[in-house]
């Protein structure tokens, strides 16, 4: 029984499985994530009949021939030319609509030998509408102490079975068949800035589902050199920050509902500006990198949570990227 009184189908003897990677001009890496993908499905055939869905999202099709090269029927390839992650999303959802479950990858990320083995487990396990693996990282270079002083991109260890609100799609198995039932999908209006996971997330466990986490089935995201810097970092923070608060906001069915959780927010937002901006000052003055790093991270997370409460939509950074690639091949 969910947690919105509605009782779960029993677990199919061998359900279909999509693994979705999404994809955008990265033709090299996806055609290594491939073939370790076929072997993870290699390794569930006893208990799932898993394919690999390929959805490129690049309008000039780069990831067609990469996936036509392996000449493998359990490779789908599937066209999105309209941009945005929120849309290549939903395009992953309705390729899907004939199978039980769907496990979201990144094309910059490498599983663990047993990720799907152990995504697959725990799902049997708790028969939730999500599981949640970890997204660990590994750095093209040494990075900037100072951003591991800061902990840009760590996160605190999280015990298999534990429910959590939210979650990205960098390392998600969703049950779809109770995804449909719940009647969710991406919102294409957070396409460009991110947080379309979180919000769709979000409101799978508010219309009665689970998410859990599994603490055994790790991903690697290969994060390139020039993602190692402390603008990329600080404007990511601050991207974060500004979609929570978004999201939030999105969550909302009534105005006096969405007028506190506005408030709710942009209080949040200064309370982590003020106690951000009091650790930073601290580092500066005793010259404590740890102080400095984690000061900026904090303040700056909150700058975004105050402008998303009151309407600022932060989408720049992915627009930038795309205009750079796209530009890239036109000029």
């Amino acid at each position: 029984m969910n947690g919105n009184g509605l009782a779960n189908e029993p677990v199919e003897s061998n359900p279909s499985l999509a693994i979705a990677v999404l994809t955008f001009r990265r033709q090299a890496e996806l055609a290594s994530l491939i073939p370790l993908l076929l072997a993870q499905a290699d390794a569930v055939n006893s208990q799932a009949d898993a394919y690999v869905l390929v959805v490129d999202n690049d309008p000039g099709r780069s990831a067609e021939e990469v996936v036509s090269d392996f000449g493998d029927d359990r490779v789908v390839y599937v066209h999105e030319p309209e941009p945005g992650i929120a849309t290549a999303r939903n395009c992953a959802l309705s390729s899907a609509s004939d199978t039980d479950l769907l496990v979201f990858i990144d094309d910059d990320e490498i599983p663990a030998s047993d990720w799907l083995v152990n995504l697959l487990r725990t799902y049997e396990t708790y028969r939730s509408v999500g599981v949640v693996g970890n997204v660990l990282r590994e750095y093209e270079t040494p990075p900037d102490p100072w951003i591991l002083a800061g902990r840009y991109f760590d996160r605190d260890p999280i015990d298999t079975g534990v429910r959590v609100h939210a979650a990205g799609t960098g390392n998600l198995m969703l049950d779809l068949n109770q995804v449909r039932q719940f009647n969710v999908t991406f919102d294409p209006i957070f396409g460009l800035s991110g947080g379309s996971d979180t919000l769709f997330t979000s409101q799978l466990v508010r219309a009665g589902g689970e998410l859990v986490w599994c603490a055994d089935a790790p991903v690697y995201e290969q994060i390139p050199a020039n993602r190692l810097t402390r603008k990329w970092v600080v404007t990511r923070a601050f991207r974060i920050g500004n979609g929570g608060a978004r999201t939030a906001l999105a969550l909302t069915t009534t105005t006096p509902e969405r007028t506190v959780v506005r408030f709710k927010e942009a209080g949040a937002g200064l309370a982590r500006i003020g106690g951000g901006g009091a650790k930073y000052v601290i580092g500066k003055l005793t010259r404590n990198m740890e102080f400095d790093a984690r000061g900026t991270r904090t303040f700056v997370r909150g700058v975004g949570r105050l402008s998303g409460a009151f309407g600022y939509h932060y989408d720049r950074e992915y627009r930038i990227t795309r205009k750079k690639v796209l530009g890239k091949e036109s000029g």
